[in-house]
């Protein structure tokens, strides 16, 4: 195992390359529970058929956790759309019909949607009013079983030299209702400052997948909230602005 070659740094985590196989290196920081969580969301999936990198193993290095993965040659689709912007629908298209694809699988033993929001809105600092009426909503929005990402974004899309893409990073994977998938997708670009990109990746999906947009509007408080509970202060800030339930009403 070498650990000489960083192919990407996130906060808390370091992914090295060692020839065909990759590390993902945690910080002391992180729980034992969720990179095994991560480990074992990332068997299921491999389960479903999707096109995902392989689980190889689950090491101490060093005194800190790692994930062993297939390593997969080739660009993300951030990277892609930063180097070719002439075509970023090209790319959006690509993007939506990959989401799509993950949410017509089904895996009964992912952890739940609602069950993880439930437990997130919880531990917010919103007022108890604010929380109760996020739980109510969520409550009451249809129960679905689809496979969720939960972080699906440009960044966590590799494409092959051949044009095979590869969905990679499912630590947040979940099974539920794809629209709040698609809420987060929403609200990553919104965080990242790209509303223009929020907006159009919001109308493909709708337009693909047959959604109303004031559906996929209605989880936008619920997701926002479930989400401000990790991430940086000003992350927080934005992301509890959306909170307000009665704004989409």
């Amino acid at each position: 195992m070498k650990l000489n070659q960083i192919i990407a740094e996130r906060k808390n985590k370091t992914v090295y390359r060692d020839g065909e196989v990759c590390f993902k290196v945690f910080d002391r920081t992180y729980s034992k529970a969720d990179i095994l969580n991560e480990a074992l969301n990332q068997a299921r999936i491999e389960e479903t058929g999707l096109n995902i990198p392989k689980i190889l193993g689950v090491h101490m290095v060093e005194g800190k956790w790692a994930i062993e993965l297939e390593y997969v040659e080739g660009k993300t689709l951030a990277q892609l759309m930063a180097e070719n912007p002439d075509k970023k629908e090209e790319y959006l298209n690509l993007l939506v019909d990959l989401q799509l694809e993950v949410h017509k699988k089904t895996c009964p033993s992912l952890n739940k949607l609602k069950d993880k929001m439930n437990r997130k809105i919880s531990e917010t600092t919103l007022d108890a009013t604010t929380r109760y009426e996020l739980h109510t909503r969520l409550e009451g929005m249809p129960k679905h079983n689809k496979v969720c990402h939960g972080d699906f974004n440009p960044s966590n899309i590799i494409i092959t030299e051949d044009g095979t893409p590869y969905i990679i990073d499912w630590a947040h994977a979940t099974q539920g209702n794809a629209s709040a998938d698609a809420a987060r997708t929403y609200l990553l670009f919104c965080l990242s400052g790209d509303e223009e990109t929020a907006k159009a990746y919001l109308d493909l999906f709708c337009k693909k997948s047959d959604t109303a947009q004031q559906y996929v509007q209605k989880w936008m408080p619920i997701v926002a909230a479930s989400q401000s509970v990790k991430g940086n202060a000003e992350e927080r800030e934005f992301l509890l602005s959306w909170t307000d339930v009665v704004e989409y009403e």
